[in-house]
């Protein structure tokens, strides 16, 4: 059973209807989100496991106990039915191209604009350091993620960084396991709770490696992994594609640890010229 193919006023029913079958975790859970659905929409996994005094597993063994993929697939549903006004001018398909246009670059702009004024300066250098101290950088990302962290790894390169990112997760995952001490795992999400992203954070930081991430939620499975985090970016619920402007906030913080490790990483000049030199090649 998907919330995309059916009515999202479903839900709230289909949770009610599991209540004498789910565990007593669970059954907390869905107290919680039967009280305000519509107020889960803008929690995180673990915020939600924490109104009810659960975890996060509980959450999402709650959600797929029911037929949903996961605890993402209960708030879209909710958004679909009850919140329409929640996705952004842009996605008004049928709209005048000229102020679904508009409507998409304001929403950008004012992501950026928030980020800007919450981003925690603390955060900011503990990751510049650490990043300066690294022996290696790999680099996790799945979904709209992944060519962000691509992204990222490429320019930490052209700076004389080692880093790196593989598109296969389960590749990811083997190269976290080979992470010692001296060695970052960088991950990039959305939500913060990405089955794979976590499950190499986790082996990361199990090998002794320090765990840095970007993401959206303050509070989120991966923020607990996490020895530094930055939070940047939306809690939106996008019905078509998740994660649009969040997506361009956390390109744009990541295009700023790179300007800011320019001024940093001795002989950056050299390097960035040796790129260019590369790059001249492959153009007329």
């Amino acid at each position: 059973m998907n919330t995309h193919e059916r009515s999202g006023t479903d839900v709230p029913e289909l949770i009610r209807a599991h209540l004498p079958s789910f565990s007593p975790a669970e059954r907390r859970v869905a107290d919680v989100f039967l009280e305000d659905p519509i107020a889960v929409i803008d929690m995180s996994v673990t915020q939600l496991a924490g109104r009810a005094g659960s975890s996060a597993a509980s959450v999402v063994r709650m959600c797929t106990s029911v037929g949903l993929r996961g605890f993402q697939d209960l708030k879209t549903g909710v958004a679909l039915a009850h919140v329409p006004g929640r996705v952004d001018a842009g996605a008004d398909e049928s709209g005048d191209a000229h102020r679904v246009a508009v409507g998409v670059l304001r929403d950008a702009a004012a992501a950026l604009d928030r980020a800007a004024s919450l981003l925690d300066p603390p955060s900011v250098n503990a990751l510049v350091d650490g990043l300066l101290g690294a022996r290696r950088i790999a680099f996790g990302a799945v979904g709209t993620s992944a060519p962000i962290a691509a992204d990222a790894a490429y320019r930490f390169t052209t700076l004389g960084l080692d880093a790196t990112f593989v598109g296969d997760v389960h590749a990811q995952h083997v190269a976290a396991r080979m992470l010692g001490e001296r060695d970052v795992f960088f991950a990039v999400s959305h939500t913060g709770s990405t089955f794979e992203t976590l499950a190499a954070a986790r082996t990361a930081k199990a090998a002794g490696a320090q765990v840095f991430a970007i993401t959206s939620f303050s509070a989120s499975p991966l923020t607990e992994i996490a020895d530094h985090a930055i939070v940047a970016g939306s809690a939106e619920t996008k019905v078509r594609v998740e994660a649009m402007t969040s997506r361009l906030v956390h390109l744009t913080v990541l295009d700023a640890l790179v300007t800011i490790l320019k001024g940093r990483v001795p002989d950056t000049d050299l390097r960035l010229q040796l790129t260019s030199d590369v790059l001249a090649e492959h153009r007329f």
